[in-house]
């Protein structure tokens, strides 16, 4: 009975000692945390981590000599023959149109200056010239402005006026063809009303129309238009 009873006590759990603390839970979390921490890392080898310069380094020297390098500014000329906005035949048809224009303004300037020089039957050549190999260019309006003037003078009047009273919607705002529209009207058409109405367009737009020196030494109007103008001035 004395063995037994001394088993038994073995068995019971002794009482914890006092002046000893406690085990703490947290205190161990951070004791393991500390321990994995500080033990280094599974090492691994270069060959389980593919590199793709690896790969380059790899390869012996002498198989770069081998590899193509564009040559000096080969890049540049590449880029220019593949990005060209603008064809060959659309450079082509430009240059024609400009050298077109080129010599339908030249004709233009011949015409204005034989009307400078008091030469309106050479200056209807060329403004006709003009306006029927120029018509789709916008210029050739301005020839139109010049026919109708020299036809005023050695041609027919009637044509004349006709022609301006064209140019007058086609060339709206332009003061030269408003004001010899209006000297035109008042002297041969005797149509006072429609040629003040003309001639404020004129006169709003350019205050010059009202001198006579001007549209005889600067705009070389014929001495007829000048005439009739003077008429429209004076009320003559």
């Amino acid at each position: 009975s004395q063995v037994t009873t001394m088993v038994g006590a073995c068995c019971i759990a002794a009482p914890p000692i006092s002046h000893l603390p406690l085990p703490n839970p947290k205190t161990n979390k951070i004791q393991n945390f500390q321990q994995t921490k500080s033990s280094p890392l599974p090492s691994l080898s270069i060959s389980q981590l593919p590199n793709r310069r690896l790969f380059l380094f790899s390869l012996p020297l002498s198989s770069f000599l081998f590899l193509p390098f564009p040559a000096f500014g080969e890049d540049n000329s590449v880029i220019d023959t593949e990005y060209d906005p603008v064809t060959r035949s659309e450079r082509d048809a430009s240059a024609l149109i400009s050298q077109r224009v080129s010599r339908g303004v030249e004709l233009l300037e011949k015409g204005r200056e034989l009307q400078a020089l008091g030469d309106f039957n050479g200056a209807l050549q060329y403004f006709s010239q003009v306006i029927e190999s120029y018509k789709d260019l916008a210029f050739s309006e301005y020839a139109r402005v010049g026919r109708a003037l020299a036809l005023y003078e050695v041609g027919d009047r009637e044509e004349a006026i006709a022609e301006m009273e064209d140019v007058s919607i086609s060339l709206k705002g332009y003061p030269e063809v408003h004001a010899a529209l209006a000297a035109a009207l008042y002297s041969d058409k005797h149509a006072a009303l429609l040629a003040e109405n003309q001639f404020t367009i004129a006169t709003l737009l350019d205050p010059h129309f009202t001198d006579l020196s001007y549209v005889r030494d600067t705009k070389h109007w014929p001495p007829s238009l000048i005439s009739s103008l003077q008429h429209f001035i004076t009320l003559s």
